[in-house]
């Protein structure tokens, strides 16, 4: 059976990060396309359940220049957008967000706050991958 992981968003005028939470992830993939798909798969749990997701994104993104660091405990995702600019929602479409993505108010920054000096503390986290 197929599961969705939690995701977490925040947004910045030329990048959106996200994270999805999922604890000791197996074989973690995350695919990135410039149209503003995002999807990633792995396993994760005692049973090594197969979590999927699958977002459009509310706008293309710059493949080459985003980054992704999986750790012990979520998958960061920090993704340029292709143009500038303040995104409504995370994901295109009229329709409801689903329950399983929320607002990172951690990184959030309010669009009148953003000087785009990505102040964000990265913690050390290694986007060499």
């Amino acid at each position: 059976m197929r599961r969705v992981p939690e995701v977490k968003w925040a947004q910045r005028q030329d990048k959106v990060f996200i994270t999805v939470q999922l604890p000791d992830a197996k074989n973690a993939k995350v695919n990135l396309e410039p149209e503003g798909v995002f999807s990633f798969s792995a396993s994760a749990g005692a049973e090594n359940h197969l979590y999927e997701l699958k977002l459009e994104l509310f706008d293309k993104v710059n493949v080459e220049e985003s980054k992704i660091n999986v750790g012990v405990r979520s998958i960061f995702c920090i993704v340029e957008k292709a143009e500038k600019g303040w995104w409504k929602k995370l994901l295109r479409g009229d329709g409801k967000t689903p329950h399983y993505v929320k607002v990172d108010w951690d990184k959030w920054v309010d669009e009148d706050e953003d000087n785009g000096a990505g102040d964000l503390d990265l913690g050390g986290m290694d986007f060499s991958v």
